[in-house]
């Protein structure tokens, strides 16, 4: 009989398990898009933009994507979270998107998302030092291997290290950790289409005055410019920012985070399908690291929760 109990209780631990496991996986698949589009925008910066125009870039992803969402949801935000909105829509859209358009411009686009591999490692600081909640073991060295995945890509012999770009880059992927752990935090009450959309338009008006004032005027753009533009807005911007504070929302912070390592993965690829850029052994060796070091970071994350 208490054999057929604990049959019972085994039976019923998977399925609840289940239960929960398979909503939490597609979360994570859904989240993971957001970063691969943003791995590409590097390749696109780099190949199909102006050249030199970084704040101009910022711009034109932003705005245009968060009033087109305003315009579908018409919803305002209440009178106490907007100077959080304010906060928000600096450290993930405006400052952001402006440093990583200055490390595109000036890095190769492997080199640049690379950087972006503190962030995990700063979100789990900032949940301890202001939360004071200690990330469990393995989640912590599973990020620190992602980092050393990240390290072994970035000390390949073709890497170009430009001060202002890895200045950057890194101070890029501190916003954003400080803007994941804030939106979690705060939980603003908006749905997720207004949150984006506002933060989209708070940021894109932080980077109208920086892009009139540091950049060139834009010249004649072509089909290839226009598509690239619109490809950075529309996936770059709405979709993928969309799907990201969604992930934020349901999923642990640390784990949100982690799939940034997506990023550099996507560019680092695509740089090797599309410009014939040479992937060593060391370097499949770091892709391999940061692959396992993602899993292994949503693995642990989903079985603490």
């Amino acid at each position: 009989m208490a054999q057929s109990y604990y049959l019972e209780l085994k039976i019923s631990y998977k399925v609840m398990s289940t239960t929960i496991s398979l909503p939490y996986w597609r979360d994570v698949m859904l989240t993971a898009v957001a970063p691969a589009i943003w791995g590409s925008t590097y390749i696109v910066t780099s190949e199909l933009l102006p050249p030199d125009r970084p704040f101009t870039a910022a711009l034109i992803r932003a705005l245009p994507a968060g009033l087109l969402l305003l315009l579908f949801t018409r919803q305002m935000p209440a009178r106490r979270d907007w100077w959080r909105l304010l906060v928000l829509g600096a450290l993930n859209i405006g400052i952001f998107q402006a440093l990583l358009f200055v490390a595109a411009y000036r890095l190769p686009g492997g080199l640049a998302a690379v950087l972006g591999a503190i962030q995990p490692l700063l979100v789990m600081v900032l949940a301890w030092a202001v939360d004071g909640r200690s990330p469990a073991q393995t989640t912590l060295w599973s990020a620190v291997a992602g980092m050393f995945g990240m390290a072994v890509l970035l000390l390949s012999p073709q890497t170009v290290f430009e001060p202002v770009g890895i200045a950057a880059a890194v101070l890029g992927a501190t916003c954003m950790a400080a803007g994941v752990w804030l939106t979690r935090r705060w939980q603003l009450d908006l749905p997720l289409l207004p949150l984006t959309g506002w933060q989209l338009v708070v940021g894109g008006l932080m980077l109208a005055p920086v892009a009139w004032l540091a950049d060139a005027p834009l010249p004649p753009l072509g089909r290839v410019e226009w598509a690239a533009y619109a490809y950075l807005s529309l996936a770059g911007a709405l979709l993928a920012y969309a799907l990201w504070f969604r992930g934020v929302a349901r999923l642990p912070t640390v784990a949100v985070a982690s799939l940034g390592l997506l990023s550099p993965l996507t560019a680092v690829v695509l740089g090797w399908v599309l410009l014939s850029q040479s992937i060593t052994g060391t370097a499949l060796l770091g892709l391999l690291i940061v692959l396992v070091s993602v899993f292994a970071v949503q693995w642990t994350t989903a079985h603490s929760k």
